[in-house]
């Protein structure tokens, strides 16, 4: 439990990987800690039910941001903040990865000259077309401590000029939320047994982001590559609202037919389906990741990827296409004993240290703000 005054440390989050991210640190500032839920992600099935999931206290919720543009979407949250830091309490603010929240919260903070702390610094895809690629590039040039997941991430910060000494190696924080919310060998085990399934015995496919949803033909070859592979084996796929929603309006819906097609799924459902998936397909980041603490292969479903560290040895790059049935198969046919290997090998990302790390970096930032910074002239 951490010593900080009472919501001294304003945690700004708006999607679920925030949420899944942050838990843990937001368990150890304990009543030091003001979370404030901007609604980038509005949807119930995608964030609301995840704050009760993970015991998050209620946090200070903005408005008329989720569903919006992304210029909207930052517009809309910074001038709510902006308010929130200028009546709260806050001595530093912490902000997530490379989402529309974590911009927004990191302007503000700038704004009223509160010092910033960037979980999950200097991830790059070097990737211009990712608006993600730029948030994070922002974020990374306000913030005061940079708390990279990887040497790696250090060398990128430092190889644009950030100074050493405001970065920390702290590990990522999906290693400690993973540890943390994985289910039981019984409940995994009841989950399957839920969906039909058996341990090693199924792949489980995630879909979500615009690159891959957005483009009707993208999605068709997405789509159509996991309707092939059900045909030999089971594919499970929880479905995102944006690609329900542009498969119906690209015609796809016949693509989902052959797949076994379930609703958003908690994490810790996720986590229980992903630990015995023979193979996981995802365009997702945190995927990447959790993989590499499941010891899980992943074919990767992208152009570009920010996260490195996963490829090679547990997970494979593709575009959407053909590709992605091959690698499939490829990574299915090493069997068992591959499984068994990357289950041997420890995460690229860290020890489950991570939150403890950053606590300790918030509590000497803190101590040498006595009181917070009145706002910018």
């Amino acid at each position: 439990m951490s010593a900080l005054p009472p919501r001294s440390v304003a945690v700004v989050l708006g999607t679920r990987p925030e949420l899944v991210k942050l838990t843990e640190l937001i368990r150890l500032l304990g009543p030091a800690a003001h979370v404030v839920h901007t609604g980038q992600h509005y949807d119930e099935e995608l964030s609301g039910r995840f704050l009760a999931e993970f015991g998050i206290p209620e946090p200070t919720r903005l408005t008329g941001v989720g569903g919006q543009p992304r210029a909207v979407q930052v517009s809309a949250a910074l001038g709510q903040l902006d308010a929130v830091f200028r009546d709260g309490p806050a001595r530093a603010v912490v902000v997530q990865g490379d989402t529309n929240a974590a911009l927004a919260g990191a302007l503000a903070a700038n704004a009223r000259a509160l010092p910033l702390v960037h979980v999950e610094a200097g991830l790059r895809s070097h990737d211009r077309n990712m608006p993600e690629e730029h948030n994070r590039v922002l974020i990374d040039r306000l913030a005061d401590v940079l708390c990279a997941a990887t040497p790696q991430n250090r060398d990128n910060l430092r190889a644009e000029g950030v100074p050493a000494d405001r970065i920390a190696v702290t590990g990522n924080t999906v290693v400690e939320a993973v540890h943390r919310q994985l289910p039981s060998t019984s409940e995994r085990l009841a989950q399957m047994a839920r969906y039909g399934l058996i341990s090693d015995g199924f792949v489980l496919a995630t879909v979500h982001r615009p690159e891959n949803t957005d483009d009707p033909v993208a999605l068709r070859a997405v789509l159509g590559e996991l309707a092939a592979l059900a045909a030999e084996t089971p594919v499970v796929l929880p479905l995102h609202p944006r690609t329900r929603a542009r498969a119906e309006a690209a015609g796809l819906t016949d693509l989902l037919t052959p797949l076994r097609v379930t609703r958003p799924l908690g994490y810790r459902d996720f986590l229980a389906l992903a630990r015995h998936a023979a193979l996981l397909v995802s365009d997702s980041g945190g995927v990447q990741e959790e993989v590499t603490v499941l010891g899980r292969p992943l074919v990767v479903v992208r152009n570009s990827t920010e996260r490195p560290e996963a490829m090679g040895d547990f997970a494979t790059l593709v575009a959407p296409g053909p590709a992605l049935g091959r690698a499939a198969r490829e990574r299915l046919a090493r069997g068992a004993a591959d499984r068994d290997r990357l289950a041997a090998l420890p995460s690229p990302f860290g020890d489950g240290r991570a939150s403890h790390r950053i606590v300790e970096l918030l509590t000497s930032l803190v101590a040498e703000r006595t009181a917070p910074y009145a706002a910018a002239a």
